[in-house]
């Protein structure tokens, strides 16, 4: 005669762990509205790990930078277990957490960018900040991982399940609908404005640009801005030439407002 009581306890087992669960500012954006900004509990997959848990209920990993479980740092790699109470954060802006969890293997030394299909007018707005961005408008996922992976770039994207696979160790979601919007975001959550070198990059090519002599290029520029600047930079790759005019400044005046 099989006892209820002990059948109930396997069936649980095999579930999984029952965890309690907070997540914190603007992770909370992923959340169902009754999951946000509350503890909450919830029975994980059997044997799932803090990232399979975290990202089961919506969150992608790329988007956490610290993880406690029972008040000690954990690292994505942690066996959730019954009764155990996680608390997951996003990036702190305000102070290093370096001592107290690594959830990534290395840093990136240098920043550079792959955004997906969705993300033209935010990659264009990084080249003119000087930032190396990868974008077409027909890149697919696989190629996205595959740069991700194989040239050590952060992905940009509006896709929560892309973010979500495991060969991507930087990432960032981006909330903004509007591309003025996004840059500031990136901007202000990556902390770029330091390393930003505007008008360094082509905005078509993504190549460095280099300074030209007038001479070199005043066949091919209009009357009155042969007649009007002075400095030029050109483009080996699709050999646009580039002046400081009126749609420069304004441009300009609108990155000075973000950074």
């Amino acid at each position: 005669m099989k006892s209820v009581g002990h059948t109930a306890s396997r069936t649980d087992a095999s579930r999984g762990a029952l965890a309690s669960f907070r997540f914190y500012e603007e992770l909370n954006d992923f959340l169902p509205q009754e999951r946000r900004k509350r503890e909450f509990e919830y029975r994980c997959a059997r044997a799932a790990t803090v990232k399979n848990a975290v990202e089961a209920l919506g969150v992608p990993h790329t988007e956490v930078e610290l993880i406690l479980a029972n008040g000690e740092p954990v690292d994505f790699s942690y066996l959730v277990r019954e009764g155990d109470r996680i608390s997951v954060y996003p990036k702190f802006e305000a102070f290093d957490i370096a001592p107290l969890v690594r959830l990534r293997e290395r840093p990136l030394r240098e920043l550079r960018f792959v955004a997906d299909a969705h993300l033209g007018g935010l990659a264009r707005f990084l080249r003119m900040l000087g930032f190396d961005t990868l974008f077409r408008n027909d890149i697919a996922d696989a190629e996205i991982l595959a740069l991700s992976s194989g040239e050590r770039r952060v992905v940009l994207t509006r896709d929560r399940e892309l973010l979500k696979c495991r060969s991507i160790t930087h990432g960032c979601y981006v909330h903004a609908l509007v591309p003025r919007e996004q840059l500031r975001e990136v901007v202000e959550r990556l902390q770029l404005a330091s390393s930003a070198r505007p008008f360094s990059l082509c905005l078509h090519c993504n190549l460095p640009l280099a300074g030209v002599g007038k001479e070199a290029v005043v066949h091919r520029l209009p009357p009155n801005v042969a007649a009007t600047y002075r400095r030029f930079h050109w483009c080996r790759g699709c050999d646009r030439v580039y002046w400081e005019g009126s749609h420069w400044q304004r441009m300009r005046e609108m990155l000075d407002g973000v950074l």
